[in-house]
């Protein structure tokens, strides 16, 4: 069968000729696109909905918080299965497995009675999506040769940054019509056709190795990851009331835990049984490129949850229009993207890198001066540049981070990215959640009305935010060029 074929790093394979592969291969990276837009979409989809759900299911906003806690708790635990996944099984197994268990999510979450089921078909959901990026990314760097990586990491960024950012205004357009669970329905069509389309057309591109699973290491993963998210989300929590468990204790748990995990995949890794393989942190300028996505993606969690708060909360825009006014950015994300990539096979990472972080700085520092009667354009305009700014640094980000390893470890170098974003973006929402929550609440206490203790909350969120962007400044200046790839421009 050719479909079994090995195909190279170069995306040549050993018997077939090229061109049947090129039309194969290209086939094979819209459907992983498409698959990942809707997937991915739905990580920021119930944001501007959690106020109509808190007064459908008569549940509080630290509640209503799960919902996207436990997407994210979920996507940590799984992501740093998937190298292990994708190393053995076949790339339509994959994807068969990861929009099953997106589209039985949904499906769940359509019909759910109450909270806990909803919640439960949340995480189903985070399963499917956990599996679908670092598939999309590995089979991405198996394909597509080194000198034109940046454009086609572009579209990826598109799917990336544009799909979570158009998240809230789709959302916002269904609620100003329908109930909540419209947000699954519309959903549940897409993917299943995406499913139907994947079952049928696509094809292996890798050969599946027979690597020995090593459960303590999930295990480890799991309580590692999830307890730690788990403490960072709690700290919101316990700014309202004290809780049954002290979040430090997940926290410090959860830290605890990932150091074991981190030392036996060290000792796995000789002999080549890791989970995670480590040895991708060893090579520079992934390990600078994936702190620095952290960065980026607690910021811009950060600010897709606070920037509709802001709104709806102190300006009293409706859902729809924080959702229309949060739409600009993410389109031009999107429209940047292939530009950007574009730019980066032509003269490398730092001219992008570098005005990126300083840009989003920038915004984040600004931000931390908005007040109750700022007008909603000046967060429009806000919210447009600090896109650019991001748009700017996403695409080199990933081509770089990924384009310094060797093939073999492609796999584990998306799950290690994908599992630092979630872990990063997890952590940027409890974050800010936590502190606006103590802000708003030492304010209260102090006599404050509802409007300035929000408004000052927000505010000493976002100077958080604003302070760990300057992390991602000084990060910038260190990213190289990945060995290997020439740009075209012969510019290094």
């Amino acid at each position: 069968m050719t479909h079994d074929t090995p195909t190279y790093a170069d995306g040549t394979s050993s018997a077939s000729p090229v061109q049947d592969h090129s039309a194969r291969d290209r086939l094979v990276i819209a459907l992983l696109l498409v698959s990942a837009f809707v997937v991915i979409l739905n990580e920021t989809i119930m944001g501007v909905a959690l106020p109509h759900l808190m007064a459908d299911l008569k549940i509080t906003a630290s509640a209503a918080q799960w919902l996207t806690t436990a997407f994210m708790l979920t996507m940590a635990v799984v992501i740093p299965i998937t190298g292990f996944l994708l190393q053995r099984l076949h790339t339509r197994q994959v994807f068969i497995l990861a929009m099953s268990l997106f589209s039985t999510g949904t499906l769940v979450c359509a019909l759910a009675p109450g909270f806990p089921e909803l919640v439960v078909g949340r995480v189903v959901q985070a399963s499917g999506t956990a599996v679908m990026m670092p598939l999309l990314m590995t089979t991405i760097m198996n394909l597509v040769p080194p000198e034109t990586r940046g454009k086609t990491m572009g579209n990826i960024s598109i799917v990336i940054s544009v799909a979570p950012a158009i998240g809230p205004t789709i959302s916002g357009l269904i609620l100003s019509a329908l109930d909540w669970r419209w947000l699954f329905l519309l959903v549940l069509p897409i993917s299943l056709l995406a499913l139907a389309l994947g079952t049928l057309r696509m094809r292996n591109v890798t050969v599946p190795i027979k690597a020995p699973i090593d459960i303590l290491s999930i295990f480890l993963s799991a309580i590692g990851f999830g307890s730690f998210v788990y403490g960072l989300s709690g700290l919101g929590e316990a700014a309202i009331h004290t809780p049954a468990v002290s979040p430090w204790f997940p926290l410090v748990l959860g830290a605890v835990v990932i150091a074991v995990f981190v030392l036996r995949q060290l000792q796995l890794q000789k002999q080549g049984r890791a989970l995670l393989d480590l040895r991708t942190l060893t090579i520079r300028t992934f390990a600078i490129s994936t702190a620095m996505m952290a960065i980026l993606m607690m910021s811009m969690f950060g600010v897709f949850i606070l920037l509709p708060l802001y709104l709806q909360n102190v300006l009293g825009l409706s859902t729809l229009e924080t959702g229309l006014l949060m739409l600009p950015g993410g389109l031009i994300m999107g429209l940047c993207a292939p530009t950007v990539g574009s730019l980066f096979d032509k003269y490398g990472p730092k001219p992008l890198i570098i005005p990126g972080a300083i840009v989003l700085s920038l915004v984040l520092w600004g931000l931390v001066f908005v007040q109750q009667d700022t007008p909603f354009w000046v967060l429009l305009i806000a919210h447009i540049v600090l896109s650019i700014g991001l748009a700017l640094m996403f695409t080199p980000l990933f081509t770089v981070s990924l384009g310094s390893l060797p093939p073999q470890l492609y796999s584990h170098g998306s799950a290690m990215i994908g599992t630092t974003q979630q872990v990063a973006g997890a952590a940027g929402t409890a974050l800010v959640v936590a502190i606006m929550t103590l802000r708003s609440a030492s304010l209260a206490t102090g006599g404050a009305d509802i409007l300035t203790a929000t408004t000052g909350g927000i505010k000493t969120a976002f100077l958080c935010g604003a302070i760990i962007s300057l992390g991602a400044v000084i990060a910038a200046f260190f990213i190289r060029k990945p060995e290997g790839s020439q740009t075209s421009g012969g510019h290094h």
